[in-house]
Parts: structure tokens; sequence; C-alpha cells
């Protein structure tokens, strides 16, 4: 079997696992559609290579298959920020829900005493 078909059955393979998370809900559809993006575009290299030396041609890269490195670190930064905005978001989330509750229990504890 070549590298070829190899990196094409890869790419399925992975495709087909990420629909399967979110189908079992393991994973959210929101967070699935910059990896589905991301499997999509491995099947696309993965049939024409071509792509690849012609993206690295035109940027003036020299060894083009240093360009999927570059696009699986730029992939990996897209992935972090969006994890870290979306952490920030619960952090806010969970203070917010926090402080309710304790206000809420103290002002139950208040209404008690007074009756």
């Amino acid at each position: 079997m070549s590298i070829y078909v190899l990196s094409i059955v890869v790419s399925v393979l992975f495709l087909i696992g990420i629909l399967e998370l979110v189908r079992r809900q393991k994973l959210k559809e929101q967070y699935s559609l910059l990896w589905i993006g991301f499997s999509v575009f491995l099947i696309i290299v993965s049939i024409d290579v071509r792509l690849i030396e012609n993206i690295s041609l035109w940027l003036d890269v020299k060894y083009a298959p240093a360009l999927l490195f570059l696009f699986g670190l730029l992939f990996c930064f897209a992935l972090i920020i969006h994890l870290t905005v979306v952490i920030t978001k619960m952090s806010k989330q969970l203070l917010r829900l926090t402080q309710e509750i304790t206000i809420l229990r103290e002002r139950g504890v208040t209404e008690r005493d007074h009756d």
C-alpha cells in the first residue's frame, strides 16, 4: 500500500471518527466544525498532493511537506485560542453562578431566621 492510499484511508477514518463522536454526543457540534474542516482538508491534500506543492511554490516554501507542519501548527494555535475563549467564558459563568447561589442561600437562611 502506498503512502498516498494510506493517508487517504487515515483521513477518511479520522472524519468518520469525528462524525461518530458527534453522533454519540461525546463532542458538541460547535466544537466539531473545526475538526471536520481539518479532516476535509486532510482528505483533499491526500487526494491531490500537487495542491500542497502548488501552494508551497506560491508561498516560496522550498520543502513542500514543511507547509503541512505549518498548517498543523496554525490549526493547533486556532484550537488553543478557541478553547481558551471557551474556558474563559465558562469561568465567568461559574463565578456568577457561585455568587448567585451564595446570595440565594444567605437569603434563605435570613428568611428562616425571621419566621
